[in-house]
């Protein structure tokens, strides 16, 4: 549902924000805001990218769709990003399907406004790239998580980062929503979740999750969350900054910033 452009939230969002002003102005002209709700799909698989979406308060899920029509998520965008910046650059179709993970407000433009501030503009094409090649981390980082991690260390990856994404600490998720986005069966879901609230993590009840224990949350996790948390802190920095902390030797900082 396009709503009119009327949102005082039109500039929360932090890849938008990162754009030269010149830009960010002319694209901020053809911005509309949009609600959907939990679930709803922006785009399927192999559909066409005719909008770009920058999340202001939501969350968009990224998810590989199976032949035999299950799915699991790769990546997630909230206002650190958006969804449909490869159309910018290349692509106009999308590859995987993409919904609605957190309700909350979402502006969106036409993939030619973006088209077109992208052919002119440096700074934008290395800000587009830098914020690509940070998102193919996520799904990276994904993809061993999922294989290598229990149930228990992905839910509480999964759960921190909706936390930092939500205005509140109210998660509104099912045990059979949690098993679909995280390729899991239901009774492991369930399992995992009955141990993060035996350990005062997190309490639940009839489709409602609400963080307890942040601090417990984020030792109880695996080492995934920190790793992209800090990619993506770190993805609007100048390379001068990554090339400096490589020369001193320190990794990646961990944890929340």
């Amino acid at each position: 549902m396009v709503k009119p452009q009327s949102d005082p939230m039109i500039h929360k969002n932090q890849l938008l924000g990162a754009f030269e002003p010149d830009a960010r102005s002319r694209i901020t002209a053809h911005m509309q805001p949009v609600s959907h709700k939990l679930g709803e799909v922006i785009c399927e698989a192999g559909g066409a990218l005719d909008h770009a979406y920058f999340p202001e308060g939501c969350v968009l899920s990224l998810l590989t769709i199976l032949e035999n029509g299950s799915e699991i998520e790769c990546a997630n965008i909230g206002r650190e990003g958006a969804f449909g910046v490869f159309a910018a650059m290349y692509s106009r179709v999308s590859f995987t399907r993409c919904a609605v993970q957190l309700e909350g407000p979402m502006i969106r433009c036409e993939i030619g406004y973006l088209q077109d501030e992208f052919s002119k503009s440096p700074h934008l094409q290395n800000l587009l790239v830098s914020y690509s090649e940070t998102l193919l981390s996520q799904v990276m980082q994904t993809v061993a998580c999922n294989a290598l991690h229990s149930v228990e260390e992905r839910m509480c990856r999964w759960l921190l980062m909706m936390h930092d994404r939500a205005e509140g600490e109210n998660l509104t998720y099912t045990h059979e929503f949690l098993a679909r986005i995280m390729g899991a069966n239901r009774t492991s879901i369930t399992l995992a979740a009955q141990s993060l609230q035996n350990q005062g993590l997190i309490s639940y009840r009839r489709g409602l999750m609400q963080v307890r224990d942040r601090a417990g949350l984020e030792a109880a996790s695996c080492e995934c969350y920190a790793v992209v948390r800090a990619r993506f802190d770190a993805f609007l920095s100048p390379p001068a900054t990554a090339t400096q902390e490589n020369k001193s030797g320190r990794g990646p900082p961990r944890g929340r910033a």
